[in-house]
């Protein structure tokens, strides 16, 4: 039996790198762990056709998933570092650090205003074109309009400002501990990586984007220095 991880993940344009906040979080918890995968890349209308037979009916099936070298499949980023932190405990997620659910609060408060700035651009920017024409018609069902007018409507400086509130607490957050450069100070774990993969994912979408999150978030400097720190676990987006 391998012992070797496999990891899906959404392909994007050439060169292909991965870019979604969601997969982040497994890839950097693989990465930090230093456990062999392989990545796997599914296009958005492949997901079902590869998965559900594989794993219990649900109404969507998502990415991320890995298959466990016991042939276990799994999907969802947490549930996924639940299991690699049973099997593989050390070093440790910290999946029991109080900072996830603050952490996950302030996106809840941030995330929803700038989804105006990302599903256009996503679309527009990043995806293949099979996965592009299947985000566009479910994407575009869910917000009762096209990508172009989401963007034009309610995206830009309108939507940077709604998240502003949320952004800054996630900021504060940051620097709770002042020792830094992570959540918890000098120990890194999973709560680092969710905030990684949600910053990875904009600076995809260009420098003018990445400059106006940065400005958003009260505080571009230490979010710059976050990233840098995580560099040893997000450097490998590619295979």
């Amino acid at each position: 039996m391998s012992n070797e991880i496999v990891f899906f993940d959404l392909p994007s344009k050439p060169p292909c790198k991965s870019w979604s906040l969601n997969p982040w979080k497994t890839r950097l918890a693989l990465n930090f762990k230093g456990l062999p995968y392989k990545t796997e890349w599914v296009e958005y209308p492949d997901i079902k056709p590869r998965f559900q037979d594989h794993l219990p009916p649900v109404d969507l099936y998502t990415i991320p998933a890995v298959i466990m070298p016991d042939g276990t499949w799994l999907m969802d980023s947490y549930t996924i570092a639940d299991a690699l932190e049973e099997k593989y405990p050390e070093p440790s997620l910290r999946l029991d650090s109080p900072y996830i659910q603050r952490l996950r609060e302030n996106l809840f408060e941030m995330m929803p205003p700038l989804t105006a700035i990302y599903k256009p651009k996503v679309c527009k920017l990043v995806l293949n074109e099979p996965s592009a024409a299947y985000f566009r018609r479910t994407r575009e069902v869910d917000e009762g309009m096209t990508l172009e007018q989401l963007e034009e409507q309610k995206g830009g400086a309108k939507a940077w400002e709604a998240a502003k509130s949320g952004f800054h607490k996630i900021t504060d957050l940051l620097k709770e501990n002042s020792e830094g450069p992570f959540f918890e100070g000098k120990t890194v774990g999973f709560v680092d990586f969710i905030w990684a993969g949600t910053l990875i994912f904009f600076s995809r979408f260009g420098d003018d984007v990445f400059a106006d999150l940065l400005e958003a978030s009260g505080d571009g400097d230490v979010h710059l220095k976050f990233l840098e720190a995580v560099k040893p676990w997000s450097e490998r987006d590619d295979h």
